[in-house]
């Protein structure tokens, strides 16, 4: 290790479905974090690494700011909250396609009161038009605060090389936290479920998105092939949110199941057989305990 090697962690920052969990990924090089359209998709702190020759950046993708009406929301903005005390540097993320709202602003103030070092990324630069995408600099520029504003596309990875030079300029000298190679602390078991997940979130659409969990409850690896079984469940909280996962001759379960197999095929490089089933577990949002099992 360099002995003017710099790390540290980066907290990223915005209001739900602005782009935080497709820039994590995108940083990282590969899916740490799952992402859908919807709202709440990222319910708690994942933990994406970038090493570079002399940094190590540890970005923290966190739940979207919201005002919390359940004890999973409660815990979400907790998470948000407790953050800006634990790192480095932030990342804050606009959405450039929408009117910046009020949100917007809790955000930018709540971030510059910490004095935590803060670059703004005006995100989805790919979806405005020259003359509006000027307006909605000029915008941030405004709402931050001070703070940097660049432009970027985390979808398409323009201005990410950019990025990720402010952020190793302002790591402070520390040490190496994760091993070459680690891209993520997250738990096998909870990344096979967030994929389960997104697929889930994919697949039913607006019909029951905040309603759907999922657990994994075994990982086996056979020994006479080069194949891994999994078994999970789909968690909903009433029977009729039930038939709409399972579907008709239960074709939508297994568009799911197909969707998500894929996916872990591609991080585990090895075949997957995952056999999932739905499960009804009442107002599980409220409970604290299955909560804390789940997150």
């Amino acid at each position: 290790m360099p002995e003017d090697f710099r790390s540290g962690f980066v907290a990223v920052f915005g209001r739900p479905n602005v782009g935080k969990s497709t820039l994590v990924n995108a940083l990282v090089g590969r899916k740490v974090s799952i992402v859908s359209d919807h709202p709440q998709t990222t319910r708690r702190r994942i933990t994406g690494v970038v090493t570079l020759d002399a940094c190590q950046i540890v970005l923290l993708d966190l739940p979207g700011f919201q005002k919390p009406f359940d004890s999973l929301t409660r815990r979400m903005q907790t998470t948000v909250d407790d953050a800006l005390g634990e790192v480095d540097a932030v990342l804050v993320l606009l959405n450039a396609t929408e009117t910046f709202g009020s949100g917007d602003r809790y955000i930018a103030q709540a971030v510059a009161a910490s004095g935590v070092p803060a670059v703004v990324l005006l995100n989805k630069i790919d979806l405005v038009d020259g003359p509006k995408l000027g307006a909605r600099l000029e915008e941030a520029r405004a709402l931050s605060g001070g703070a940097e504003v660049l432009a970027v596309s985390a979808l398409r990875g323009d201005g990410l090389a950019e990025v990720l030079s402010r952020l190793s300029a302002a790591m402070p000298p520390g040490p190496v936290y994760f091993p070459g190679g680690q891209q993520s602390d997250q738990p096998l078991e909870l990344l096979i479920a967030e994929l389960v997940r997104e697929q889930a979130l994919r697949v039913t659409r607006d019909e029951v998105p905040h309603a759907i969990a999922a657990e994994v409850t075994s990982i086996t690896e056979r020994d006479d092939k080069p194949l891994v079984e999994i078994e999970a469940n789909v968690i909903v909280e009433t029977e009729s949110q039930k038939a709409i996962v399972v579907g008709k001759g239960g074709r939508v379960v297994k568009a799911i199941g197909s969707g998500a197999r894929h996916e872990i095929e591609a991080i585990l490089g090895v075949q997957v057989f995952l056999a999932l089933r739905v499960k009804v577990r009442k107002r599980w949002r409220k409970d604290d305990r299955y909560i804390e099992r789940l997150l």
